[in-house]
């Protein structure tokens, strides 16, 4: 048996498209310190005599439209680049877990170590480093690690954003919509946005982010595009510009047909199907827009798996 594991994690989705299901997955989710950087005592008494009283009702709605017979979608194609990715990697023991539902990371971590794993690779499926995401995975495997006697020789995977092969995946599926739509007035990169407060703690979130969108850009050629950031949550100044508010303006501005990309998520979730596709799609309809074009990230696309067998090998 391999002593050689590899672990691949992403944030969480609710087990069901039920309110009690998704008051589980957001209670782990925003009681992260990392996702939500506020005192406790602050924070707390608003997370559970206000958000989790309302929230899970709405959200379920929502889950429930995008809820497909398998399950949730980012579990779907989470669960598909693990098995490409053990497909690639023969002589490793791969697996898959979320930071917030099942499988949880404690318990895939514990799963590993039973089974002999004494060299694991850890990579956050988020491209761009944030504190509030891959950080949220290496705390997470500390803790766990804390408890234990025995520790693997272990390799944090920190970003991926300027990978060569993830940016020509971009830069190739921009280019074949553009062949395709013909007429592209701007391609408009959406990233999950965070907090202002959080990069002026040092998060290099943005920088990442624009990193991402300008090598992209040097292969996609000379199109317009813009950088959004989108799912504000809480009253908090958070990266700008908006999308939701650059979609409503843009149609104003001249800009009839877009392009629309989310580097930062390789799995469709509700933040791209829902919020990108849905409702951002109807504000830039419904102000005078003529064409929407959506670019889907990899999903259960092999190419993927394909970049992160490099980034386990270059570990070796």
């Amino acid at each position: 048996m391999s002593n050689k594991g590899v672990l691949i994690v992403n944030l969480g989705t609710p087990d069901q498209p039920e309110p009690a299901a998704v008051k589980r997955y957001l209670r782990r989710f925003l009681s992260d310190a990392r996702v939500i950087d506020k005192p406790r005592w602050m924070w707390l008494p608003i997370l559970h005599g206000i958000i989790l009283q309302t929230r899970p009702k709405k959200s379920a709605k929502l889950y429930q439209e995008i809820w497909r017979e398998e399950g949730s979608p980012l579990l779907i194609y989470t669960k598909a680049q693990a098995k490409h990715l053990q497909e690639l990697l023969p002589d490793r023991i791969v697996r898959y877990a979320m930071s917030y539902s099942d499988p949880l990371l404690g318990a895939a971590l514990e799963d590993m170590i039973k089974l002999g794993v004494t060299d694991l690779v850890i990579i956050p499926l988020y491209p761009q480093y944030s504190v509030t995401t891959t950080a949220t995975v290496f705390d997470q495997a500390m803790r766990y690690f804390l408890q234990q006697n025995t520790i693997p020789s272990l390799h944090m995977i920190h970003a991926f954003h300027e990978h060569p092969r993830y940016i020509s995946w971009l830069a190739d599926h921009i280019k074949q919509k553009l062949d395709e739509q013909k007429t592209i007035d701007m391609i408009l990169f959406s990233y999950h946005g965070i907090p202002v407060s959080y990069v002026h703690k040092g998060d290099c979130y943005p920088v990442h982010c624009e990193q991402t969108t300008a090598l992209v850009m040097e292969k996609v050629g000379d199109v317009p595009y813009q950088l959004t950031y989108q799912s504000k949550f809480g009253p908090d100044e958070w990266l700008t510009p908006a999308t939701d508010e650059t979609m409503k303006r843009l149609p104003q501005e001249g800009i009839k047909h877009v392009l629309v990309v989310t580097p930062g998520f390789v799995s469709d979730c509700l933040e791209t199907i829902e919020e990108i596709e849905g409702e951002n799609k109807a504000y830039f309809l419904d102000h005078g827009g003529e064409s929407f074009t959506y670019v889907h990230p990899f999903n259960d696309d092999p190419a993927l798996a394909g970049i992160l067998k490099e980034l386990v090998e270059n570990c070796s």
